[in-house]
């Protein structure tokens, strides 16, 4: 099974997290800190061994990797900055849809603090794996985005759409005024090709237009999400509420991928 949005996002959110406590302020201070006394005082006192400030530097270093991977503000900045590089809205060219992809992240941000902020117990764990999906959701809402983006700047093919009808009808004029049936056959089969790819353009300006509706109903529910989440500050939710939550989320995320491997299907048959 192919890892998912969030999975990859965690392991990249890991791994950026590790590379953050390595270049903090403390950790190059310790780093330096430890060099100088090794070699300018390699031995404060008879029984010391130039060798144990290596041993604190490295114990010292390593609560300073821990503190930084356990801290729920850094992670949460960390995945933010993760999800802007991997989903960048300046991607998107098309005005309308760039600010969705904005405004997806925003939901996702605040959503992502509310529950960090939330203290420790089995309705934060339940709100956790409630958001878990959430990037996964901003990922399908941005991969929509960028296929209307791509089709709305697509030139030719709008000169295809406008023009193909015309094509179609002129052709079944020319058919029905010839009479030589060499020439007939001709019309026939170029009046079925250009019907065929009349009928496709058709079908992906159909789907475009529901992946349009579908984006900013989708962009709506997350918009209802991030409410509900805000109610949890007046409110108490318990652990089925937290999971009819989630259920809806991976709902939303499934709809989304349906609706993505549509619109790919569709437009790999346009000509």
């Amino acid at each position: 099974m192919m890892p998912s949005t969030t999975d990859k996002l965690m392991l990249r959110a890991r791994r950026a997290m590790v590379a953050h406590a390595f270049y903090r302020l403390e950790s190059a201070l310790t780093i330096a800190l430890t060099i100088l006394l090794a070699f300018f005082l390699p031995r404060p006192f008879p029984w010391w061994r130039w060798w144990y400030w290596a041993i604190l530097g490295i114990t010292a270093e390593a609560l300073i990797v821990y503190t930084s991977l356990t801290d729920t503000r850094t992670g949460q900045q960390v995945v933010a900055a993760l999800l802007r590089e991997r989903f960048d809205p300046g991607a998107i060219k098309t005005r309308a849809y760039r600010d969705k992809v904005r405004q997806a992240l925003v939901y996702r941000d605040q959503i992502e603090a509310i529950v960090t902020q939330m203290p420790d117990g089995v309705l934060r764990d339940h709100l956790l794996n409630a958001t878990a999906s959430i990037a996964d959701w901003v990922g399908s809402i941005f991969a929509i985005a960028q296929r209307l983006d791509a089709y709305e700047r697509d030139g030719v093919l709008h000169d295809d759409m406008a023009r193909v009808p015309g094509d179609v009808a002129q052709l079944e004029r020319a058919l029905a005024r010839e009479t030589d049936p060499q020439v007939r056959r001709q019309i026939e089969a170029t009046l079925q090709a250009k019907r065929g790819q009349r009928d496709t353009l058709q079908a992906l300006e159909n789907r475009m237009e529901q992946a349009a509706f579908r984006l900013e109903e989708t962009l709506t529910s997350l918009g209802t999400v991030y409410s509900q989440f805000q109610l949890l500050r007046a409110r108490r939710m318990d652990g089925a509420g937290a999971r009819h939550l989630s259920d809806d989320i991976h709902r939303q995320v499934q709809r989304l991928q349906d609706l993505l491997t549509s619109m790919d299907a569709v437009y790999q048959r346009t000509p």
